[in-house]
């Protein structure tokens, strides 16, 4: 089920209705949470159901195990990485693996067989596993306790608003949550509803019109000359953001609806002045999981400055492959690994924190750059692409429908003003509903509806989904 969907605005209202008439009992209302997050993500195809319940039993009674079994927990730690990774292994990677190996078979000389499978990637496996995963090892690093309510640890697995495509939530945040009896909180049903129009305009509005472009460009790159690829990349760069920022907005106001905090996924990362800056601010509950669970596990900065570059570029070697079977992905987390080592140099060199004004353009120019692997089909494609803008091979600018044009750039302007209110006024977009008043409110939400019903897109699905 998508959030933008007509099935969403129908199924959030019930749920929303029958989990407040059970207020009375908290362990009802995670019942109610468990069935109709597992109608959520069936929705889109039940058979893959059984892989989250599978996870759910094996994390449960991994965590049980790890706690009750001190001496064996790293055994019982190393089924709970092996099972997760392997069933991501198997439906993300295997066919990649499988290819790449045939290719190198083949430029040596050696010609196999097709190795591949005839398999789906399910949606929001990625997630879940990480979320699975950061509760067997939080309990392995005692800094949690195993969850002994079994209702209430496949909810936190599988709760509807962030299964798909998170926020990865930790379970020392959640599962206390789940845990406790919830009271309806006029503020975060303000805020939450405030959230979902803020989330439904970033994705339906402005990402949806802006990738339209943005896909008439790439699928045709090589009639296009430098000019209309980098303009068809920075449009990308904010389509990005805001289709998975909007996706965020409507998962965080969506779980605020039923008196849930998750934690905050993106805060403007393009106002970033270094790169660093940039990953503390873009997908947030990632770039934390894997600096937590990854980059510490590696070594971190513990054992001396080469070993640091080296597990900051393997992280983001990670992250990147995380993202997708490809090796455009693997490239894409490459270029962010270097640079990001480039800085760490920098900075402990030069003894400063941050760069002055310059930051954002060197900032927006390497995530840029980098976006072209995220989004081009292959290496081949994002190397003649980059190649077009080295090589000063530009020209006129490739309008194609002049109306759509206009309303995609009109609506990105919209959409970075908004952004530069919220920021510039130090306050989280999580909590900007509480500065408003019911009024102002019911004024937002019917010029967003507006917007929407002026400039909506026929795009369904969001971008992350793939990941």
């Amino acid at each position: 089920m998508l959030f933008n969907s007509i099935e969403y605005l129908i199924f959030l209202p019930i749920v929303f209705i029958l989990y407040w008439l059970l207020k009375s009992n908290y362990k009802n209302q995670n019942v109610l949470l468990l069935i109709a997050s597992y109608v959520f993500y069936g929705w889109w195809d039940y058979r893959f159901l059984s892989l989250i319940v599978f996870s759910s039993f094996l994390d449960y009674y991994v965590g049980q195990k790890i706690e009750a079994e001190q001496k064996n927990k790293k055994k019982w730690l190393l089924i709970s990485l092996c099972s997760n990774l392997g069933l991501l292994a198997v439906f993300k990677y295997y066919n990649f693996f499988a290819d790449s190996f045939a290719s190198t078979m083949s430029a040596i000389g050696w010609e196999v067989n097709d190795l591949t499978l005839n398999i789906i990637l399910p949606v929001g496996i990625s997630f879940y596993t990480f979320q699975t995963l950061s509760y067997s090892i939080d309990i392995y690093r005692k800094k949690i306790k195993p969850c002994k309510d079994i209702v209430a640890f496949f909810t936190f697995v599988s709760l509807f608003p962030q299964l798909v495509a998170g926020p990865i939530e930790r379970a020392s945040n959640l599962i206390p949550q789940i845990e406790k009896k919830r009271s309806l909180d006029t503020i975060l049903l303000k805020t939450g509803v405030f959230q979902i129009f803020i989330g439904l305009f970033r994705k339906i509005a402005i990402a949806d019109n802006l990738g339209v472009y943005v896909d008439s460009v790439y699928a045709n790159q090589d009639i296009h000359n430098g000019s209309t690829l980098l303009l068809a990349t920075i449009f990308y760069a904010f389509q990005i953001y805001f289709d998975f920022s909007g996706y965020s907005d409507i998962a965080i106001g969506s779980a605020k609806l039923f008196g849930f905090n998750f934690n905050r996924n993106f805060n403007f990362p393009y106002f970033s002045k270094t790169l660093t800056e940039f990953w503390r601010r873009w997908h947030m509950s990632l770039s934390f999981w894997l600096r937590d669970y990854l980059y510490i596990s590696l070594g971190g900065n513990r054992k001396g400055i080469v070993i640091t570059y080296r597990n900051l570029i393997l992280t983001m070697l990670l992250g990147g492959l995380w993202h997708g079977s490809s090796w455009n992905f693997v490239i894409w987390g490459g270029i962010h690994g270097l640079f990001l080592s480039m800085e760490k140099y920098t900075f402990s060199t030069l003894k400063i924190k941050t760069f002055n004004a310059f930051g954002y353009i060197y900032t927006f120019i390497v995530v840029l750059i980098a976006w072209v692997f995220f989004r081009a089909v292959d290496f081949d494609s994002a190397w003649s692409i980059i190649s077009k803008w080295f090589t000063l091979d530009f020209g006129l600018l490739f309008i194609g429908d002049s109306n759509a044009f206009v309303n995609a750039l009109f609506l990105m302007s919209l959409g970075l003003l908004i952004d530069l209110k919220i920021f510039k006024s130090n306050v989280p977009l999580e909590d900007y509903g509480t500065k408003l008043s019911v009024t102002h409110l019911s004024i937002i939400a019917s010029v967003i509806i507006i917007l929407l019903c002026l400039f909506y897109s026929t795009a369904e699905n969001f971008i992350y989904f793939q990941f």
